[in-house]
């Protein structure tokens, strides 16, 4: 079975009770300290700009901005989210592969819940799979990937919120297998883009784009069915070397959040 299929299957298959308990309570803290980023960064500058500048294109406004009065659709309200929730650069990051993973799950998760009724129970399922999901797919490709200049809050942080919101909708297996090639092919963020207001642009655009690739495979919208391991795919084109045995070892069994780091800072 390929890297996208496996990830798909223990996506599509995976049951709450199949997530340890310690699991569950780094994903509790990686959520309260997501929350603290999000509202401590969501007066800033870029949020302001980026709102003035894209609310007029927005769809109906149904969908919470952490920390802000303003109403957006899911896909932009993602997009507002993840710019807000790295902005400071205080969010949580995994030392395997430098990314900061949380903010671009957890920011199409809010979106999306703040519209449709979910239980925390399914919501922190959702969030665990996808932060696994964009971790294993950034452990891959490390450390190739990131030191060409990748960004891998972007480029492997769509991958988690395409996770997360398609395990949220129910997609089937080939579903999954779309929507990760779907993210696969928007996959993007510069470390060029380090100390301006393109970086957290990153994690924004990440959670709107895989937000979009779940509701995109939902409809039957079709992607490349080896969207990581072919061979012009993910790992190959955007890595001079990768690992993706680092995909499916022990998928289910262990998790990159119980390695998850954070940074103090006062809203936190």
């Amino acid at each position: 079975m390929s890297e996208t299929h496996a990830l798909a299957s223990y996506i599509v298959n995976s049951r709450p009770e199949d997530i340890p308990a310690d699991v569950w309570h780094e994903a509790k803290r990686a959520l309260v300290n997501y929350v603290g980023c999000a509202v401590g960064g969501c007066r800033e500058p870029a949020v302001d700009i980026a709102l003035r500048a894209l609310s007029p294109y927005a769809g109906p406004a149904s969908a919470v901005v952490l920390g802000r009065p303003e109403r957006l659709d899911p896909l932009y309200a993602s997009l507002m989210n993840g710019i807000s929730a790295h902005v400071h650069d205080y969010d949580d990051t995994t030392p395997k592969n430098y990314g900061h993973l949380t903010a671009p799950t957890a920011s199409a998760l809010f979106a999306y819940a703040s519209v449709h009724p979910v239980t925390g129970r399914d919501f922190m399922h959702a969030f665990v799979l996808g932060f696994e999901a964009s971790s294993r797919v950034a452990n891959a490709v490390y450390p190739a990937h990131y030191d060409v200049g990748w960004h891998m809050t972007g480029t492997a942080g769509v991958f988690g919120a395409a996770a997360a919101i398609g395990k949220l909708i129910g997609l089937n297996a080939p579903q999954m297998v779309w929507a990760l090639g779907l993210a696969a092919t928007q996959a993007a963020g510069l470390r060029e883009m380090f100390g301006s207001m393109g970086k957290p642009f990153h994690p924004g655009r990440s959670a709107q784009n895989g937000y979009t690739a779940a509701l995109l495979a939902q409809a039957g919208f079709s992607a490349g069915i080896h969207g990581i391991e072919g061979p012009r795919g993910f790992a190959a084109v955007l890595a001079a070397a990768s690992d993706l045995s680092k995909i499916t070892e022990r998928l289910g069994e262990d998790f990159d959040l119980r390695a998850n780091t954070y940074k103090p800072f006062p809203c936190g």
